[in-house]
């Protein structure tokens, strides 16, 4: 058997016979003639069988596969600008391995409940598979980033004792006779890693319970959470921005063709780079305010402010110094204005919102320690973290960046449930 190898490699074969072995995508027959476009996870080409170029067998099979058959192909590559992708394959030989019947997902228009209800299947479909080989490519380009940049690794618990930043979205379950419940966020154990370690993060999945059935919004996510020692807000906002850039910069290089698949204007991308757009939460009222969407001061922002904020600009911008009232109990006060805070939103431009959340947190024991009987939370669950202010506190700064919402804006995917393989959304925990 000719040498296999896999449709992403395709062009350093041409004029040779190759093996693929894959599953059929779609196919058209013309009598003697049968178009076979053939995918095998890496990406897709179209093979061509002409009835007297290949034995009679392999014929009949290419005549009878039918939709998301699973096959092995054989053919020589050849290059033709009009064919998908550039690259042919002229079959020789044709096996099924298992012929499918009746699959359930069609060219014709599916319900969004059905293929959900399918998304073990629709998993397949190409703007699906691009969208999700776009993501493993951000999430590869984060950890290169970081890990090139002096950050180390630090896995965060998924059972934890406490709220990281309120109780009324956690899950709660039962630890040996306690409760527990899921993790919001690692950064208040990244905190203690980052005095041990200087510059860390954590990067798994995140739940929140909160019954939101926006498009924007996950009950189970992925976040990646970098954790800075003596690092201020400026520092955070920069560290941010290159983060960003260099996410963008890969996916464009490395993801070209599955951009092209989801027919992505990558016009406004190539300019993502820093530095970013500032403006003061103060500065950004006033803008929505003349915009005709105002806010009443010190709430925080929702997708429409978001959206209003983020098109203004052709890059993302960053909102800074929310009221702390709106903020998590442990960001640090502008020492210029404590009623405001330390913090920082990173939003994505093209009506995408948030995609980056942090700030500089308290070095304050004094203070912490208010807000936490400020925002009844449980004292004694927290004495290890007041523990860090008691034992080398130093400035420090962090944020959590969402890997669905910035795919979703960078594969410009209307709807965060197509960001990650199996999504659980309200309502929605099947399959």
């Amino acid at each position: 058997m000719a040498e296999r190898v896999f449709i992403q490699d395709i062009s350093a074969h041409v004029g040779q016979e190759v093996t693929i072995k894959g599953w059929l995508y779609a196919k058209t027959g013309k009598g003697r003639l049968q178009f076979l476009r053939l995918r095998d996870g890496t990406g897709m080409i179209q093979g061509v069988a002409f009835e007297k170029d290949i034995d009679p067998a392999s014929f009949e099979a290419a005549k009878s596969v039918t939709q998301e058959s699973s096959l092995i192909a054989t053919g020589v590559v050849r290059a033709d600008d009009r064919a998908p992708g550039g690259y042919e394959l002229s079959l020789t030989g044709v096996q099924i391995v298992q012929l499918a019947q009746d699959y359930p997902i069609t060219p014709k228009e599916h319900g969004v409940d059905f293929l959900m209800d399918n998304r073990h299947l629709w998993l397949r479909s190409t703007q699906q598979w691009a969208v999700l080989r776009v993501r493993a490519t951000v999430v590869k380009a984060i950890r290169d980033w970081l890990d090139n940049h002096g950050f180390v690794l630090m896995d965060a618990p998924i059972l934890t004792p406490a709220a990281c930043e309120g109780t009324t979205t956690l899950f709660e379950t039962e630890y040996f006779g306690e409760k527990a419940y899921l993790s919001q966020s690692g950064q208040l154990y990244n905190e203690a890693t980052a005095a041990a370690f200087g510059r860390v993060y954590c990067f798994g999945p995140a739940f929140r319970a909160e019954k939101s059935k926006t498009r924007r919004h996950l009950i189970e996510f992925w976040m990646v959470e970098p954790e800075m020692a003596y690092a201020d807000l400026d520092e955070c906002m920069h560290v941010e921005e290159e983060l960003v850039s260099y996410i963008v910069g890969r996916t464009l290089e490395e993801r070209a063709e599955e951009l092209k698949v989801l027919e992505r204007d990558t016009t406004r991308l190539q300019t993502v780079q820093p530095p970013f757009p500032r403006l003061s939460y103060n500065d950004a009222i006033r803008v929505l305010a003349e915009k005709g969407e105002p806010l009443p001061w010190g709430e925080d922002f929702g997708a429409p402010h978001e959206t209003i904020i983020g098109d203004a600009y052709d890059r993302p911008v960053f909102v800074h110094r929310y009221p702390a009232a709106c903020k998590a109990f442990y960001m640090e006060a502008d020492p210029i204005d404590p009623t405001l805070s330390l913090s920082v939103d990173m939003l994505a431009s093209e009506g995408f919102g948030e995609i980056v959340g942090g700030g500089q947190r308290t070095a304050s024991l004094e203070l912490l320690e208010q807000r936490i009987a400020a925002h009844n939370l449980p004292h004694e669950a927290f004495e290890w973290y007041l523990d860090l202010r008691r034992y080398g506190a130093v400035p420090h700064s962090g944020f959590g960046l969402g890997v669905e919402r910035t795919v979703s804006w960078i594969t410009n995917t209307h709807h965060i449930r197509e960001t990650i393989p199996f999504p659980r959304t309200l309502g929605r925990m099947y399959p």
